[in-house]
This record gives C-alpha cells, structure tokens and sequence, in this order.
C-alpha cells in the first residue's frame, strides 16, 4: 500500500512572507470564530472547531491567537450571519476547481469570484458540474521522523483505514468522511497528528507542463488572495520541478 500518493496536497512554501501568513491566519481564525458560534467552544463536542483549530496549528498559529478566536466566537452576539458557499469552475486546461468560501455578503462574494475566474480565463460550472470529480475523504498524516512506519499502519488498518500511502518522511491514513473521527481517535491514542481534516480528494489528477501549471496555480493564489476564499480544491498534478 506504499507508495506515491494520488492523494497528496499542495502543500505551502515555508518561509511564506508575512503578509501571506497573515492572509492564512485571519482565514484560520474566522473559521475557529464561526465553528465556536455555531457549536460552542469544547472541542470534544464540536467536530468542527477541532478540524479548525487543527487546520491552524498546522500553520503554526501561536495558542493565544486560537484561544482568542474561540472566545471571540462564543461570545460573538453582534448577530453577524455568515454563509458558506461553494462554487465549482473550470480553469485553464480543464482543471477543476471547487472555491469554499465563508461570507457575510453573498453578492459581494459571487462578484468577485466571477471577475477573478473570467479575468483568468476561467468559468463558473453549475453545481454538480466539478463536483462529482472529488471524493470526501478523511486525510490524516503523520510524520515518519517521529513514528515507525509500521506501527502507524498497523493500527490504522485495524482501526478500518481505506488507504495508507507514504513517501518520503510522510505516511497519509485516508478514511471515509463516516468513519474519520473515530479512527483518528484511534490512532491519537498513540500517535501526534500533522494533518487531520475532511478533504476532497480528486478523483484522477490533470498532468500538464511547467508554464500551463503556472497558469493555474496563479489563479488558484489570487482567488485564495480574496478573503472570503478559504479554500480553494483542483485536480492538477503538481510536477516536482515547480517551485
């Protein structure tokens, strides 16, 4: 079951300047806000704001930032209402993309998203259109520098893990959406998560040269530069040589 991943992400360049981790860190703690608001602040009984605050330690966000966050959310009573929208597009090439933004301003949102994708030659699909390219999936990765490889795939595989794919110093545990909180409590009982969320995860992957790459991940990086963006999913192939 070793091997390369179809699975892996994209992951962010280290040494990010600090206003692109700043971008990060304000996506991260609107997330954590809202996941509080909506189901309070133990993380026990709220799914959601333990995938969230996972998702910014990850990025290194500092404890008190998160422990503001969460108090800032459970303490929100301004009435402030919040949407989540998913638009799926087609960029260059017939790279699918699905763009998870959280907005207070619907119309505000589609407008910008609709400019960023026709000015990048990009469309908007209608819905179903991309999304049937993707799985919901659990991903959880650990690192190999700190875990034996067999040992992390021997419980998962008993705790009823789908797939296991390691390479390098990363070995990536896939679940189903149904069954990802109780094997990765599992696997927590003796192993320290990098990476534990609900992703999609492409079907099959878009292979194209250097210069069609940059294309896309140039507009992959300005819709995620509009900030009620958090997220934005694609099936391209990202080739070793690309920076």
């Amino acid at each position: 079951m070793s091997g390369h991943s179809k699975w892996s992400t994209i992951k962010r360049k280290k040494g990010a300047l600090d206003a692109k981790r700043n971008k990060i860190f304000t996506k991260l703690i609107r997330e954590i806000s809202i996941a509080a608001k909506m189901g309070g602040g133990d993380i026990d009984s709220n799914p959601r704001l333990r995938l969230a605050i996972n998702k910014a330690r990850v990025s290194n966000m500092p404890k008190d930032n998160i422990e503001k966050a969460i108090k800032k959310g459970i303490g929100d009573n301004t009435g402030a209402e919040y949407f989540e929208l998913t638009y799926e597009a087609y960029a260059l090439h017939g790279v699918a993309l699905i763009i998870k933004c959280l907005t207070d301003n619907k119309n505000r949102t589609a407008s910008e998203v609709r400019s960023v994708l026709s000015k990048n030659g990009a469309s908007l699909g209608a819905p179903g259109s991309v999304s049937y390219m993707f799985h919901k999936k659990g991903l959880i990765s650990y690192s190999l520098d700190k875990y034996p490889e067999d040992e992390i795939m021997e419980l998962a595989l008993e705790a009823g893990a789908e797939d296991i794919y390691s390479e390098g110093s990363q070995i990536e545990v896939i679940t189903s959406a149904e069954t990802f909180e109780a094997i990765s409590s599992v696997l927590r009982t003796k192993f320290e998560e990098d990476i534990a969320e609900i992703a999609l995860l492409p079907e099959n992957k878009i292979s194209l040269n250097k210069e069609q790459i940059d294309k896309v991940l140039s507009l992959i990086e300005k819709l995620e530069d509009f900030d009620d963006v958090q997220e934005v999913v694609h099936n391209l192939e990202i080739i070793d040589e690309i920076d």
